[in-house]
């Protein structure tokens, strides 16, 4: 019976990944309906089409690579509010007048550097600081912003350096460098989630803390070792936005935060751990900035965009309870 029943939850789970990701492309598909509707003009026009499709994957490059730290971060049985935050603080420290004298190199050096000191912050306080997550990152995104302000004097900082600022406008096979980065990043992550020990181990702390740690896993170091991965990717987020922008500033990346856990959610992962698929996670990227693009498009205001917003992602979370109380209910047949 039990060798029955365990074959039957992997099927389960794999299948349940599919119509998910399968949902989600349907999502994409009538959203690219309603703007042939409304806007008949302008996809009327491949060249056009195209070109939109380039501009809608470089909006999505750098929240995409935060949703890939943070959907790691949730996996494992946790949540991280301070990545816009990160994202400023590294921005800003790599544009100043000091570090910009080292390169484009000690640019990405710093903003990486700054990424992982902020996640190793994070990640020792809830640890063992034994903070709760939500209170930790709470605390660290005020703290964030606060230095990245006392750094800039509040003032936004001109990056001069052309190498970084060519990051955006680079094509290589005529596709956004910007894509390629966060196509790297999305293909790493997958890999470090589904065919490493990290990401097994990921997936056990988040599902059962108690039961990873019987089972000889260090709970509090890798837990400490999520939240750098999600800083390594707001400082390369952090470049990435610099470039677009060609300045940063202590305001950037604002409510990053929320947008990359909505990804995450609506992606399939669970807000309580212990499940999560990073390709779910791009799609739900992608989702919302089709929005995005399809609201801009339209001239619609952002008011009624983030109205939207809310609705998509309470609808996925009252689906994913759904599916989860089935998934139980599979498990004790």
């Amino acid at each position: 019976m039990i060798a029955e029943t365990a074959p039957a939850s992997r099927r389960w789970r794999l299948d349940d990944n599919a119509a998910r990701n399968l949902g989600l492309v349907g999502v994409l598909v009538v959203l690219v309906v309603i703007g042939m509707v409304t806007k008949p003009e302008l996809y009327s026009d491949p060249t056009w089409v195209r070109n939109n499709i380039l501009t809608i994957l470089q909006q999505a490059s750098a929240i995409g690579v935060v949703t890939v730290g943070m959907t790691f971060v949730i996996i494992g049985g946790g949540i991280d509010l301070s990545v816009g935050a990160i994202i400023a603080l590294a921005g800003v420290w790599s544009t100043t007048l000091a570090t910009q004298s080292h390169g484009a190199g000690g640019m990405i050096f710093t903003a990486l550097v700054v990424g992982i000191a902020v996640g190793l912050v994070n990640g020792v306080l809830i640890s063992y600081g034994r903070l709760v997550p939500f209170i930790a990152t709470l605390a660290m995104l005020v703290s964030a912003r606060g230095l990245a302000a006392q750094i800039s004097g509040k003032q936004t900082q001109v990056s001069t350096n052309d190498t970084i600022n060519g990051i955006a406008t680079t094509k290589l096979l005529g596709v956004p460098l910007l894509v390629w980065i966060l196509a790297v990043v999305v293909a790493a992550g997958w890999v470090l989630l589904n065919r490493t020990t990290f990401g097994r181990r990921t997936v056990a702390v988040g599902g059962n803390p108690e039961a990873a740690r019987l089972a000889g896993i260090s709970v509090k170091r890798h837990t400490v070792l999520l939240y750098v991965v999600s800083g390594i990717c707001c400082g390369l987020a952090a470049i990435m936005l610099t470039s677009q922008a060609t300045s940063a500033q202590a305001a950037m990346a604002n409510l990053y935060e929320l947008d990359a856990i909505a990804a995450a959610i609506i992606g399939g992962t669970l807000l309580s751990g212990g499940r999560g698929t990073i390709i779910g996670a791009l799609f739900g990227v992608l989702v919302f900035s089709t929005i995005t693009n399809l609201f801009a498009i339209n001239n619609l205001s952002t008011e009624v965009q983030n109205m939207v917003k809310g609705g998509i992602i309470v609808a996925a979370v009252l689906i994913q309870q759904f599916r989860y109380r089935s998934l139980t209910q599979l498990l004790k047949r």
